[in-house]
């Protein structure tokens, strides 16, 4: 039997459970063992909000340990990325994509239009915080962090103190909890974060024996989706913390398979919103990407973000 490949991954349930499936799906693929090697990062030391944390806190840990040769590759969510190429380490892989929308999960089991005014709503997210506000409903929102079990803890726990979360139907399905979704969030209602519910499975760029054997796990549909909304979030200078929202889907045109790229920049207090779209075909992801956000910044979009270190 060939030595098992080491894959780092953070310690929460989302990572192990994201991380052991793409172990899986690889020695299925491949035949290869894999065995999972756990690396504390910063962000997880820290109870700061995600906004205040900035791009790539649950990255830099997991891209040391790779660098340093002490694991092989590393699973990535995808949306954790910095938009900036890292040297010497290379994207090998992004899997299927799960679906990349927000749930709701509240007390009673409510759709958002039926919670009422005044209703405490969490969500660690500034471009959730920043939609929320934008629909009108005289929400409370509240930023939280937190996993995805703790966050749900705090509307159906024992000391439950809010009435509602918003959360990545991503990370909820990999945790096999889905059941307790009160409600999936259209996308004309909460546009997701670039490259939402995709993984990234990074390696050294050198490895050519491990960037080939890696290559069996990518998916060329959710690679060219995640490259157009990336390149748009990148041409922005947005970091995963601003108030950036873009989803791609592939369809079949008259002419073969097509892009057509969303995306949306609001203020944080929702009262404006620059919402565009563009389309062209997946070869042209990232072009679509760059176009897109040149679109969003003509109408104002750099206005709105403010500050995003």
């Amino acid at each position: 039997m060939s030595t098992p490949l080491r894959l780092g991954t953070r310690g929460s349930a989302l990572a192990l459970a994201q991380s052991q499936q793409t172990a899986d799906a690889l020695t299925a693929a491949t035949g290869r063992p894999v065995e999972l090697v756990r690396i504390v990062t910063s962000g997880d030391r820290s109870s700061a909000p995600v906004a205040q944390l900035g791009v790539g806190v649950f990255v830099s840990a997991l891209r040391d340990a790779l660098i340093a040769g002490e694991i092989d590759f590393a699973v990535h969510s995808y949306k954790d990325l910095p938009t900036g190429p890292h040297a010497g380490l290379h994207i090998a892989a992004v899997p299927p994509r799960q679906d990349p929308r927000d749930v709701l999960i509240t007390k009673g089991n409510r759709t958002l239009a039926e919670l009422p005014p005044g209703s405490l709503v969490g969500t660690g997210a500034v471009r959730r915080i920043a939609q929320l506000h934008a629909l009108g409903l005289e929400l409370q929102v509240t930023p939280i962090r937190g996993n995805v079990d703790s966050r749900i803890a705090r509307v159906h726990g024992p000391e439950a103190d809010l009435d509602a979360v918003v959360l990545a139907r991503a990370g909820v399905a990999r945790l096999g909890r889905t059941a307790e979704i009160s409600e999936t969030l259209d996308p004309m209602l909460m546009l997701p974060a670039p490259a939402q519910g995709a993984l990234a499975v990074e390696c050294r760029a050198g490895d050519a024996d491990l960037v080939e054997l890696l290559a069996a796990l990518d998916h060329a549909p959710s690679r060219a989706a995640v490259t157009a909304e990336r390149a748009m979030l990148a041409t922005l200078e947005a970091g995963c913390s601003a108030p950036v929202a873009a989803h791609a889907e592939l369809a079949e045109g008259e002419s073969g398979d097509e892009i057509y790229l969303r995306g949306a920049v609001i203020s944080p207090d929702g009262v404006r919103a620059i919402r565009l779209s563009r389309t062209g075909t997946p070869a042209d992801a990232a072009e679509i990407g760059k176009a897109l956000a040149a679109d969003l910044l003509d109408a104002g979009a750099d206005t709105l973000m403010g500050s995003t270190e």
